[in-house]
C-alpha cells in the first residue's frame, strides 16, 4: 500500500528543475556531513596541536551534537516566518561561520564554542531542505526526495571524509575546516540560484511549539533515539576495533570506513523509494536489518572480508532515514518544519546513547566485539517503541483520528 499523501506541503516549481534544486540541497548534506564526521577522525592531530588529550579534545565531538540537539527546535521555531530559502542561506552562512572559527580558534576553549555553532544550524538545515525537497516532488514520492536531500549527508562518508582526514594529517587540522566552511559557502550560492522561493504559508512559532503536544511525534523521536543508537555503539568504537580485532592497517580501516559509506549511499536511495511504499513497514523492515547486522559484528569483527561485508549491511541501515523524516511530517500535523528538524536531534540523541552504552560494555569488561550486541539490543528496543506507536495510532484512529502512515 502506499504511504499517504500529506496535502499542507504545497508544490512548488524549481526554475530550473528540481534536480538541481535537490543537488543543490545535497550539497549542504556533504558539507555538514563532512565536518560531522572528520571532526571524528582527525581528533588526535587537533589534540596533539593543541597539547590537550584525546578524551579532553572529544568535547568538541560532544559540543557539536549539543549544538545540534539545541539547535535544531530553537531555529525552526523563531524563525518559523522566514521564507524556506532564505532559511537555508542563513543556515548556511552560520554553518560556515562556525567552521571558519573553527579553523582559526587559537585554544583548546575558543575550538569547543565555535564546534557548538557549527552544530547550531545542523538539524534545521536538514529538516528544511527535507520539507523543501518534499514540495518540489510528486506527491507519492516525497521519500525518495528526502532520501536525495539525505545522499549528500551518505556520499561525505565515501569522499569528503577521507579528503578533510588526508588534509588534516598532511596540512594540519585547520585546512581540513576551512574545507567544510568553504562547501558551505559554496551550498549558500547553490541553494540561492537553483533552489525557488519557498513561503513559510501559515507557520508561526506558536504552530510550531504545538509539535511537543504530539504522542506520535514524541513516539518517533523515541524510536530514533533508542533504535538507530545500535549504529552508533559500534561506529563509535569502529577504530580500535579494527586495529585490535579485525588487526588491519590504516589503509585498511579508511578503505573499511568508506565501504559504510557505500552501504549508507545505497541504503539511502532504497530506503527513500520504499518509504514510498509504506512508512512503518520500511521502518520496522529496516530496524529488523540493524538487529541482524549489529549482532552479526560480533562474530565477523575477527576476518577482515566478514567484517567489510558486514560494515556495508550496517551502514545500510541507515535506510530507515527517509522514512523517519516523511513520518514525523505526517504526524507533525501543521508544525511540519520543527518535527522534520527534530528528527536530527533524534539521530544526534542516539550518537551520544550508543556510544555511552557501547564504552559501558567495554568498560564492564566485555571487550571490544561486545559493541555488537549492544547495538542489536538498542535496535529491538527501536522496534518495541515502534509498536506501542502503531498500538496508539491504531487506537487513535477507531476513534477517527490520524490515518495511517
Amino acid at each position: 500500500m502506499h504511504a499517504s499523501v500529506d496535502p499542507l506541503i504545497p508544490r512548488v516549481t524549481a526554475p530550473f528543475g528540481a534536480g538541481y534544486a535537490d543537488l543543490a540541497l545535497a550539497l549542504g548534506g556533504l558539507a555538514i556531513g563532512t565536518g560531522e564526521f572528520a571532526s571524528m577522525s582527525i581528533l588526535p592531530v587537533v589534540a596533539d596541536d593543541l597539547g590537550t588529550t584525546l578524551p579532553q579534545m572529544s568535547h568538541m565531538i560532544s559540543a557539536y551534537a549539543l549544538g545540534v540537539v539545541v539547535g535544531a527546535p530553537l531555529i525552526t521555531i523563531f524563525l518559523a516566518r522566514m521564507p524556506r530559502r532564505l532559511m537555508l542561506i542563513c543556515l548556511m552562512l552560520m554553518f560556515a561561520g562556525g567552521n571558519l572559527l573553527s579553523a582559526i580558534a587559537p585554544n583548546y576553549g575558543l575550538l569547543v564554542v565555535a564546534r557548538f555553532v557549527a552544530g547550531i544550524p545542523h538539524g534545521a538545515y536538514f529538516g528544511v531542505a527535507a520539507l523543501v525537497a518534499a514540495a518540489l516532488a510528486e506527491p507519492d514520492k516525497r521519500g525518495q526526495a528526502v532520501a536525495r536531500v539525505l545522499m549528500g549527508l551518505t556520499v561525505a562518508n565515501i569522499f569528503g571524509v577521507p579528503l578533510a582526514t588526508y588534509i588534516g594529517q598532511t596540512l594540519g587540522w585547520r585546512p581540513a575546516f576551512l574545507l567544510v566552511a568553504a562547501l558551505g559557502l559554496l551550498t549558500m550560492l547553490m541553494v540561492r540560484i537553483f533552489v525557488p522561493m519557498v513561503a513559510a504559508g501559515d507557520s508561526s512559532p506558536r504552530r510550531e511549539l504545538g509539535v511537543f503536544r504530539r504522542l506520535q511525534v514524541w513516539l518517533t523521536l523515541l524510536m530514533v533515539a533508542i533504535g538507530f543508537g545500535g549504529m552508533f555503539a559500534v561506529y563509535t568504537f569502529i577504530t580500535p576495533t579494527l586495529l585490535e580485532i579485525t588487526k588491519v592497517s590504516p589503509l585498511v580501516i579508511s578503505i573499511l570506513l568508506a565501504i559504510i559509506g557505500v552501504g549508507m549511499t545505497l541504503g539511502n536511495l532504497i530506503g527513500g523509494w520504499l518509504a514510498d511504499r509504506s512508512r512503518l513497514w520500511t521502518i520496522f523492515g529496516v530496524l529488523l536489518w540493524n538487529v541482524a547486522a549489529l549482532a552479526a559484528f560480533t562474530y565477523t569483527s575477527s576476518n577482515v572480508w566478514l567484517t567489510a561485508i558486514n560494515l556495508f549491511a550496517i551502514g545500510a541501515g541507515i535506510a530507515v532515514a527517509p522514512a523517519v523524516q516523511t513520518r514525523l511530517m505526517d504526524v507533525a500535523g501543521d508544525a511540519q518544519t520543527v518535527a522534520a528538524a527534530l528528527n536530527h536531534s533524534a539521530f544526534n540523541i542516539a550518537n551520544a546513547l550508543g556510544a555511552w552504552a557501547g564504552g559501558i560494555a567495554i568498560a564492564m569488561g566485555m571487550g571490544l566485539r561486545s559493541t555488537g550486541w549492544v547495538g542489536a539490543m538498542l535496535a529491538c528496543g527501536g522496534i518495541v517503541v515502534l509498536g506501542i506507536s502503531v498500538l496508539v495510532e491504531n487506537r487513535s484512529r477507531n476513534v477517527g483520528g490520524a490515518q495511517p502512515a
